[in-house]
């Protein structure tokens, strides 16, 4: 029997998520959304049977369902979720897991307590060349990692103006917290090292400069709130001894958008990049993946292969999750590495505000 899925939230990531659902065999029978309009648009496009316009009315009196896809702006991630899970449903979260570390331990907690599944939609590690990369590293080619910088800088990337994008009281912080898939991803590839300390600086240029918006068309709010960062920069030092230096940005003197990770190893390297020739448009976007060892006393680049991917796992790891829930696959995520990230992040913002080192415990 297939399992059975409710979406909450007709926003942008919901054409990756059912699709990716579906192509795991689950069935989507209902969707959420306070704008009656947009839920409808998406129910017909994607023939979904319930429509309601209150996530509480769809949990209390919808349709028999195992599992629920929270797709709506950040604030709403832990609420929603916990709902869900209080609700006796496993819950596939979007990005980010939510607003700080804090509301995640409860998320956690509430999984647990439900003895649920919780996921969310850390979808480059799903991509092709995440996975050459991951294989590359399984079969000891770097040795041991020592080092890592991770990025995701854009030159004109704000995705709108005084929209919840912008306003940190619903979106937890600019690109740091909206990009963290690069952080996450070269955490991924070293195995989540338990982090000992983060010195950091944000950066708010251009946060109300027009002609630094992203191209996605979101409307600008003209009396709304831009108390976000627009780049941050930081260097991780881990229990182990390893370090991680990153960069992210909306809005920063780059050439143009960069994607990437890189980790230097005891015994070779790694490189995984995605360019855009325009910013924010994935089908602009070029991706490589390299190994970088020394053979015979020469160095060596060896390119990684692997399909091209232009929707970047996002479909994959909906489906992960639908096959994590039937015993068929392994997570690619777990909601510990969800609460190390949120930690790690945490602290970055508070290294910036107080401009020293900040411990992670």
């Amino acid at each position: 029997m297939s399992i059975k899925v409710a979406i909450i939230g007709a926003g942008g990531m919901v054409q990756y998520h059912i699709p990716g659902f579906r192509s795991a065999g689950a069935e989507i029978v209902a969707i959420a959304d306070m704008n009656r309009a947009a839920a409808e648009k998406v129910a017909a496009q994607y023939h979904i049977p319930h429509i309601y316009t209150d996530p509480a009315d769809m949990l209390a009196h919808g349709p028999d369902c195992a599992a629920v896809s929270v797709i709506t702006p950040n604030k709403f991630h832990h609420p929603l979720a916990l709902a869900a899970l209080q609700a006796g449903k496993h819950v596939f979260c979007e990005k980010p897991p939510a607003l700080d570390a804090t509301e995640l331990a409860a998320m956690r907690a509430a999984a647990r307590k439900a003895g649920k599944t919780l996921m969310f939609n850390f979808n480059n590690r799903a991509r092709p060349d995440a996975q050459a990369v991951m294989a590359a590293i399984g079969a000891g080619t770097t040795g041991r990692i020592n080092s890592g910088q991770a990025k995701w800088v854009r030159r004109t990337g704000i995705p709108c103006f005084g929209g919840w994008f912008t306003n940190k009281a619903l979106s937890g912080g600019g690109p740091l917290i909206d990009l963290l898939h690069m952080i996450d991803l070269a955490l991924y590839f070293m195995d989540y090292p338990e982090p000992q300390y983060v010195l950091a600086q944000t950066f708010n240029d251009f946060i109300t400069d027009p002609t630094f918006k992203g191209p996605w068309g979101m409307p600008d709010a003209a009396h709304g709130v831009t108390d976000v960062e627009t780049a941050a920069h930081g260097l991780v030092k881990f229990q182990t001894g390893q370090v991680l230096s990153f960069q992210t940005s909306w809005a920063e003197m780059v050439q143009r958008e960069e994607v990437s990770v890189a980790l230097q190893g005891s015994k070779g390297g790694v490189f995984i990049q995605r360019l855009f020739d325009r910013d924010g448009l994935d089908e602009t976007a070029h991706d490589t993946a390299e190994v970088y060892t020394h053979e015979a006393g020469k160095p060596v680049n060896r390119p990684l292969h692997a399909a091209p991917d232009p929707k970047m796992g996002r479909e994959r790891s909906a489906a992960n999750f639908i096959r994590t829930l039937e015993g068929r696959e392994a997570p690619l995520n777990t909601v510990d590495q969800a609460l190390a990230l949120m930690k790690l992040i945490d602290a970055t913002y508070e290294s910036a505000r107080s401009g020293k080192p900040v411990e992670i415990k």
